[in-house]
C-alpha cells in the first residue's frame, strides 16, 4: 500500500462515482490521445482506458512507477516519469512529446487529471500556454477554485475565470465530498470540464493581455478605470471608457472577458 504524500499534495480518488462522472465529462472516443495528469495509482487510468484511448500518464512520484508499470502491462497505456510542470516548460511542445511516445501524429489531445490543489493554477495556465491547445481538459480540483472558474454572468469574475474563459467554456461538471478520498483533505472538491477551446486572440497578444487584465485587478477596491490608469498613463481612459460605452466606475470584477478583449482591442 502507498501512503499519499502531503509534499506532493497527493490526494487519492476513491469514489466509483467520481470517478464514471470524471469519464463522461471527458467524453472519451477511441480516437482520442488522452493526457492524464498524476495517475497516483492508476483508478482513473483504468477507467480512461476501458474506453480504448491512446493514454499518456505523467507521474512525478519514484514509489507509484512501478505500480503504475504492473498496470500498464494488462492495459498497454505510455508512461512518463516526470514533474508534469517540466514537460509543459519544456521548448519541445506537450503534443509533440505526446506523439514521439506513443508513436503517433495526433493533431491534438485532452487532459484529464486530479491534480494537486497547490499547483492548480500553474497548471492550467501551462496547458493554455501550448502552441497547440487541448480538444478537453477535465480537472479535479479544490470546490472553491471551481466556483471561481466557472462563473456566469450574474457572478463576479476574477483573474482566474478570465484567464480560463480566454480559452475554453468552464463548467462544473459535480462536487466530490472530501471523504472521497484518501487520504481526506480538509476541502470538498469538484469536477470541472473546459470545453469549446480556441484562441479569441492571437496567441503573440497572450502577455499583453494578461498584463491587462492583472493591472485591471490591481486593486480590488479601486475602480477599474483607476487601475489601468495607474500602469497605462499615456492612454486616454475616459474616452475609451465613454466611446466602448463602460461604467467609469465600475471595478474589475463586474465586466466580463468580452468587454476585456475590446479594452485591449482599442489600445
Amino acid at each position: 500500500m502507498i501512503f499519499a504524500k502531503k509534499s506532493l499534495g497527493q490526494n487519492f480518488l476513491r469514489s466509483e462515482k467520481a470517478l464514471n462522472q470524471i469519464i463522461e465529462a471527458g467524453d472519451i472516443k477511441k480516437t482520442d490521445l488522452i493526457l492524464e495528469i498524476g495517475p497516483g495509482e492508476g483508478a482513473l487510468t483504468k477507467k480512461i482506458f476501458e474506453n480504448k484511448a491512446t493514454l499518456v500518464v505523467v507521474e512525478k512520484d519514484d514509489r507509484l512507477i512501478p505500480i503504475l508499470e504492473e498496470l500498464s502491462k494488462e492495459t498497454k497505456f505510455n508512461i512518463i516519469h516526470k514533474d508534469i510542470i517540466d514537460m509543459y516548460e519544456d521548448t519541445t511542445p506537450v503534443l509533440t512529446q505526446l506523439n514521439t511516445e506513443v508513436g503517433g501524429s495526433y493533431s491534438t489531445y485532452k487532459v484529464i487529471a486530479n491534480i494537486p490543489y497547490y499547483i492548480t493554477g500553474q497548471i492550467i495556465r501551462k496547458i493554455f500556454e501550448q502552441p497547440t491547445l487541448p480538444e478537453k481538459v477535465v480537472l479535479l480540483v479544490q470546490k472553491e477554485v471551481a466556483d471561481r472558474i466557472t462563473t456566469n454572468k450574474d457572478d463576479k469574475e476574477s483573474l482566474l475565470s478570465l484567464s480560463v474563459k480566454l480559452y475554453g467554456k468552464p463548467r462544473r461538471v459535480a462536487v466530490v465530498p472530501r471523504g472521497a478520498f484518501v487520504p481526506a483533505p480538509n476541502v470538498d472538491s469538484a469536477i470541472i470540464c473546459i470545453d469549446d477551446i480556441e484562441r479569441k486572440i492571437p496567441k503573440e497578444s497572450d502577455f499583453k493581455f494578461f498584463e491587462l487584465l492583472k493591472a485591471s485587478f490591481a486593486h480590488k477596491r479601486k475602480r477599474l478605470m483607476k487601475n489601468l490608469n495607474d500602469n497605462y498613463k499615456d492612454i486616454k481612459w475616459e474616452e475609451l471608457f465613454l466611446k466602448l460605452d463602460i461604467d467609469k466606475n465600475i471595478r474589475a470584477e463586474d465586466i466580463h472577458l468580452d468587454t476585456y478583449i475590446k479594452i485591449f482591442n482599442n489600445i
